[in-house]
């Protein structure tokens, strides 16, 4: 008993001496039950949950008395259950109709959206059927930019043929989950263009939403005519948010370099955005000695920065990152126009709370993730007593100033790095090593020079004097793609990684969330899990077989470590997918012409020799007849059957007949080869949400 009061004590203590950080907990909270939420497979279980934490709510109420360790386990229990049932009442309040099987439909739609992925060779647009109730209420369509005509803006009206599917599940377990994506966006059905797009009106509404995103359009265009080429399409993506001309080879090297957050509109361009309006409308309401005398000049640039803000995220799309970002620096001039330090760990809780309240679907993508993280970490290195210490100004040389601040760049580049690395490595299964002397270079150039050069240009452009100012900036931007090109060419210039268990992905970014957000001595207890939680991950085997859920497309992995491919002509989706997954390169060969492989014209073979035992992998490869007695003895002799047809019953392979019906009601499949074999499916990993596929 005396043990246990001393604990209890030594615990107050702990809490007393942390209580300014206690608040930090809010939003790890609420991240606490969403993620919850995602976790437990279905209904019943997610009643469970809330009950429990209410109850551990209440208990720990009821036992304060006092005791701020009760107090706390008594709000965080609160905001774990608010959590959970947030993200469970989103999920009900979104559900839209879903188209249930694919079909080809010809009817009239008003445009929702359209983002032309130049890249790409289409335009993708979010449909509104009109006359056609048997279609979902939102659909989206992929247009060819040669059939696609002039005046595809929201709130045109047109007319087209399409075929169209529901929205596609995972293709095996740890890819990217559309159909999620598409539950909460409401989109209930997607597909492509047959024949043509035919204009019925040109702007059946209009609006404000619709006028801006005319002007989107038109300035991205603009911008594109003025600088062609990759240096256009990045340009166009910093002022508008659209990364469709990006092409593919830039995209994956700033990917791989660790910049890929520069195309997308977020907390740099914001801050970049409102830094500079700040400064400029200081410095120009200064000129006049009149309102300097009577007006608070930081309470009006913070306004004219503000408006400025909210102007710049409706222009690029009003993006969740886009506001979430903006909601963070409207926080910051508050906090500078009453006079107070504003960029604090509390700031990026206030902003995580409000996107959670709002959007708490946003948590399982990785944009909320990363950006949040990149932000945590900044302001956190940068709020330690030590960093402080060692980053602060004083009176120097020129070449000390400069050694410090590119020191100063140097560690914030590290810390985020280290904090985003895991995040890309989890969602991505790969993530840039050199990402941290990447962004030395590029931030600054991007945020000191290439931002404010193309704004200089639009603005000259209106009396024609904007060419200069586009040349300077092209170079800027050229600069920029050599650094990405450069450093994503370094051998060893990016990390591959199987699927993270998600349990392990939950113990590392707890460990670093305790780490993180308390200041004594306990914080480094945080160290015990991300340990754990990162020897999980790279101790966990990559699967040694793959199968997507429509049984065409399967992988192994051979005893040289390289894939083997069942359909040579898969197209790079398909083999980017099952290589990312596998932790691998995208260099496959042909199971026909593999060591243990063979193939006929309707079926392959492969022996897997896994710790000592040989696992026989049949899979058909046409709908070309086979015999039935050749059919039935090769299932016989197989541990594992795939196909993309119903096999007959009489098929009884030894373990497993992952067949057309099998899939459709279990979707892709991971087998990972022990000394048993352990089997995940795309189903376990989805549960009982709303959005599973249905099996027909």
């Amino acid at each position: 008993m005396t043990r246990l009061r001393r604990a209890a004590g030594a615990i107050e203590a702990r809490l007393e001496a942390e209580r300014e950080q206690l608040p930090l907990w809010v939003p790890v909270g609420l991240i606490a039950g969403i993620a919850a939420w995602f976790a437990l497979p279905g209904p019943a279980l997610w009643a469970a949950f809330l009950a429990t934490t209410g109850a551990a709510a209440l208990a720990a109420l009821v036992f304060a008395r006092g005791s701020r360790a009760a107090a706390a386990v008594a709000w965080f229990s609160l905001f774990v259950m608010i959590g959970c049932a947030l993200i469970w009442l989103r999920a009900e309040s979104v559900a839209a109709p879903r188209l249930e099987r694919p079909q080809a439909a010809r009817f009239t739609a008003t445009i929702v959206r359209a983002d032309r992925l130049a890249a790409r060779d289409q335009m993708r647009l979010l449909l509104a059927p009109m006359d056609a109730p048997a279609l979902p209420p939102q659909v989206r369509v992929a247009v060819p930019l040669g059939r696609a005509p002039d005046g595809l803006v929201p709130g045109a009206t047109v007319r087209l043929r399409a075929f169209l599917m529901p929205p596609p599940p995972m293709a095996v377990p740890g890819a990217y989950d559309f159909a999620r994506t598409a539950w909460f966006a409401r989109i209930g059905a997607t597909g492509r263009l047959l024949g043509d797009v035919e204009m019925v009106t040109p702007l059946a509404r209009t609006g404000w939403q619709a006028w801006l995103a005319g002007l989107r359009q038109r300035l991205s265009a603009h911008i594109q005519g003025r600088l062609p080429g990759s240096e256009g399409a990045i340009a166009a993506a910093l002022a508008t948010g659209d990364q469709g001309g990006v092409g593919m080879e830039d995209a994956e090297a700033m990917r791989a370099s660790g910049l890929a957050h520069l195309l997308s509109v977020s907390g740099l361009h914001i801050t970049a955005v409102v830094g500079g309006t700040i400064l400029l409308a200081l410095r120009l309401l200064a000129l006049s000695p009149w309102l300097a005398l009577r007006v608070n000049l930081v309470l009006a640039a913070a306004a004219i920065a503000a408006l400025t803000g909210i102007a710049y995220t409706l222009l690029t799309g009003a993006e969740v990152p886009t506001i979430r970002s903006c909601i963070a620096a409207l926080l910051v001039l508050a906090g500078l126009a009453m006079g107070r330090d504003a960029i604090t760990l509390r700031l990026v809780a206030t902003g995580a709370i409000v996107v959670l309240l709002f959007w708490p679907e946003s948590l399982a993508g990785p944009s909320f993730q990363l950006s949040f993280a990149a932000v945590a970490a900044i302001v956190a290195l940068h709020e330690h007593p030590r960093i402080k210490a060692l980053l602060a100004r004083r009176d120097e040389g020129a070449g000390s100033r400069f050694g410090r601040a590119l020191l100063a760049l140097l560690l914030t580049g590290v810390a985020v790095e280290l904090a985003i690395a895991p995040i890309a490595l989890f969602h991505f299964h790969q993530a840039g090593l050199y990402g941290a002397l990447a962004n030395i270079a590029a931030i600054p150039l991007t945020t000191f020079v290439i931002m404010p050069l193309e704004a200089l240009a639009l603005l000259l452009d209106l009396v024609g004097l904007g060419a200069p100012f586009w040349w300077a900036a092209g170079q800027g931007l050229g600069l920029l793609l050599a650094v990405a090109h450069g450093v994503a060419g370094a051998p060893g210039a990016v990390a591959l990684m199987p699927a993270i268990p998600p349990a392990a992905f939950a113990l590392f970014v707890a460990g670093l969330l305790w780490i993180g957000l308390w200041r004594t001595r306990w914080r480094w207890w945080g160290a015990a899990p991300a340990a754990v939680g990162a020897a999980w991950a790279l101790l966990t085997p990559p699967p040694d077989l793959l199968v997507t859920g429509d049984g065409r497309h399967l992988a192994l992995r051979t005893p040289t470590g390289d894939l083997a491919i069942l359909r040579p002509r898969a197209g790079d989706y398909v083999r980017d997918l099952l290589a990312e997954l596998s932790g691998s390169e995208p260099d496959f060969v042909e199971i026909a012409a593999a060591r243990d492989g063979a193939c006929s014209d309707a079926l392959c073979r492969y022996e897997l020799r896994r710790h000592g035992r040989a696992w026989h992998i049949l899979a058909t490869t046409s709908r070309d007849f086979v015999r039935w007695d050749e059919m039935i003895a090769a299932c016989a002799a197989a541990d594992i059957v795939v196909s993309d047809r119903a096999l007959p019953a009489a098929c009884r392979p030894r373990w497993l007949r992952a067949d057309r019906p099998f899939l459709a009601e279990h979707g892709g499949l991971a087998f990972t080869f022990g000394r048993g074999a352990t089997l995940t499916t795309v189903r376990d990993q989805v549960g009982a949400r709303p959005w599973r596929a249905t099996a027909r």
